[in-house]
């Protein structure tokens, strides 16, 4: 079976033994010297002031930069992931602002800051590179500008889980930036990212709020190559290996090259992309026959893509382009579309998502 759902991702086979060595206690210098090579490395990698690792998934971090961040944060809910950040502020009865969009339709900056300027105790912002319950790609690099423009004090925390590692993100303006071991890392879920400004090393500092999800006392620990609780070691080990396998610059550019093709084949077969601005890290197709297809895809083609949430339980489907994936595959997936589009009766198979992806594929390679 092919997995070529937006996350969890396929583990490669030189993560899976690097991950299969025997257990090392986290408490040991063996250990921690893992735990070393992956925060600088990650620090190369986010281009920020510091990082955390966290035993927890993106939602641990989630919860932890909304506590020890924010006082009223606007969020911006375009998908089930902006919801969340929602979610985690109601859950603390902490008030908050709310855009709340299509999952199609991306906020423009203009609208956060109409928002802000009638809002000035708004101190924080809450947003997702990508939204991946929909495949949108936020404008989060113009928008977190044009929120530092208004005041740089404000606190911009970015949702990266579905981006980091997918394509390069201009951080300079980004103080919190989240990420997550099962995208395109490639690992098992279990691992959560966080990516951190001097102004929020400067918060945390000042912010000694909660007890597992700490990040003052995570923070005294990681600079020490260690952790205040049980690292997730495992995830830490395949981390390692990942960073000695990528190379990130053509990942970036194999990811970005193979995302258009995709898009491109899907469009060939008048298939309709969902939203608006998608994003580099899946291809996210809007179809009344998208339950079918998501069947035919498995049962006859053994290549398992992702359906949609919610009110798009039935009317979308998802497919990866996170971490390393070969040509090959991806032209199985658009051609294995295209058939089952011919056995559902929607449209007869002449070739042409085979053609189009290879055109477009090495055009642009």
């Amino acid at each position: 079976m092919l997995l070529f759902t937006p996350g969890p991702t396929p583990i490669p086979e030189s993560i899976r033994q690097a991950m299969a060595i025997p257990t090392l206690h986290h408490r040991t210098k063996e250990f921690e010297g893992y735990f070393e090579f992956c925060r600088i490395k990650l620090i190369e990698l986010i281009k920020m002031q510091d990082v955390l690792m966290l035993a927890s998934s993106g939602s641990g971090a989630m919860e932890a930069s909304i506590r020890t961040f924010c006082k009223k944060p606007l969020c911006i809910n375009s998908g089930k992931f902006g919801e969340r950040f929602v979610k985690i502020a109601r859950a603390y009865d902490m008030p908050y602002v709310e855009i709340v969009n299509d999952w199609d339709t991306p906020p423009s900056s203009d609208e956060i800051c109409d928002i802000l300027n009638k809002n000035s105790d708004v101190d924080s912002i809450c947003i997702q590179v990508c939204e991946s319950s929909g495949g949108l790609r936020h404008n989060v690099e113009e928008i977190a500008k044009a929120v530092k423009e208004i005041n740089k004090n404000i606190v911009v925390i970015v949702d990266a889980i579905t981006a980091l590692g997918v394509e390069e993100i201009d951080t300079s303006n980004i103080d919190v930036l989240i990420g997550g071991s099962q995208k395109a890392f490639m690992l098992p879920p279990g691992m959560s990212i966080i990516g951190l400004s001097h102004l929020a090393l400067d918060l945390i500092d000042r912010n000694d709020i909660g007890f597992y999800f700490n990040l003052k006392t995570e923070l005294k620990n990681q600079r020490k190559n260690t952790t205040a609780w049980t690292s997730p070691t495992t995830i830490i080990i395949g981390l390692a290996k990942y960073f000695e396998i990528a190379n990130i610059e053509q990942i970036y550019e194999e990811t970005r090259i193979r995302s258009i093709a995709t898009q491109e084949s899907l469009k060939s077969l008048n298939l309709k992309i969902y939203p608006k601005r998608p994003a580099l890290a899946m291809t996210t197709i809007y179809s009344e026959d998208s339950v079918n297809i998501r069947k035919v895809l498995k049962d006859k083609f053994s290549v398992n893509v992702a359906g949609g949430q919610d009110k798009l339980k039935d009317s979308i489907f998802r497919i990866n382009h996170m971490g390393i994936i070969a040509v090959n595959e991806a032209l199985w997936v658009v051609n294995a579309v295209e058939l089952a589009l011919d056995m559902l009766g929607i449209r007869k198979f002449d070739g042409i998502a085979n053609k189009v992806f290879l055109e477009n594929y090495y055009k642009q390679g």
